[in-house]
């Protein structure tokens, strides 16, 4: 048991997703006892075992499936099975299993600037199942961000740069000292990268600049579609507290409508 601990402290660490599969129960003839454990990663069979055969080859195939999901929400999965009906085996016991899976999916969140709304939004986000990422070229700033092993803080002088390091999967916040440092690391995103969420601070009338400067940059009018600003909810006031609270209620309502389209 000690060993299996280990093992998932170390994937969790390594951040690499994995199923913990149990044999909560056995009735019959089976081929593992209760509370026998094995640890599958996308790559199979990683750890422990429930007994072999084609038991553990069906627990490692539902395991595999939880992980190749790319919409699975849910993380846990109890199952009954019958090893002469739903396994195929020539025994007639019952297994009972629960499935856990740990690292998938993992909401990622990038937030390009660590001011004073970042400094509200950051820690509130932090409270979600989610990974964040902040860039920003002054370090005494990144410096003020707690400390979580959920926050990955790039200090960097050149932020635009950092655009292609972006995972895939990211919700993308602009949140810079203003529309000089915002706008070419837009601009970059809007050339390049195409992000299930991308959102701009700022008013109406910083909205509108954008759009020129998106005219100017030579991309199709309709691009301006592609990114919210202002961003955030409508809700509250200009306090950066609320602002910090309307741009996570943004960031929620879109990523549960992309589950649902989904």
């Amino acid at each position: 048991m000690i060993e299996y601990f280990a093992k998932v402290t170390e994937l969790l660490r390594d951040k690499i997703p994995f199923v913990s599969v149990t044999m909560v129960d056995s009735l019959g003839s089976t081929p593992q006892d209760q509370g026998s454990k094995m640890i599958v990663t996308r790559d199979g069979l990683y750890f422990g075992t429930i007994g072999g055969g084609k038991v553990e080859k069906k627990s490692i195939c539902q395991s595999l499936e939880m992980l190749n999901d790319p919409l699975q929400t849910e993380k846990f999965l109890f199952v009954q099975w019958n090893l002469n009906k739903d396994v195929g085996m020539t025994c007639g016991g019952t297994v009972r299993l629960f499935f856990e899976v740990f690292n998938h999916n993992n909401w990622e969140i990038t937030v390009f600037g660590a001011g004073h709304v970042s400094q509200a939004l950051i820690p509130l986000l932090l409270t979600l199942e989610c990974h964040v990422t902040c860039i920003d070229p002054r370090q005494e700033w990144l410096k003020k961000l707690p400390v979580s092993p959920r926050l990955t803080s790039i200090l960097s002088a050149d932020m635009p740069s950092e655009v292609k390091n972006i995972k895939d999967n990211s919700f993308v916040i602009l949140m810079t000292m203003g529309h000089t440092t915002d706008k070419p690391i837009l601009l970059e995103i809007l050339k390049t990268r195409d992000f299930p969420y991308i959102g701009v601070i700022g008013s109406k009338a910083k909205a509108k600049i954008l759009a020129n400067d998106i005219k100017e940059a030579g991309l199709p009018p309709e691009t301006k579609n592609r990114f919210y600003c202002p961003m955030g909810l409508d809700i509250g006031s200009n306090h950066i507290s609320e602002i910090a609270i309307s741009v996570v209620a943004q960031l929620l309502q879109k990523r549960d409508e992309k589950k649902i389209t989904a």
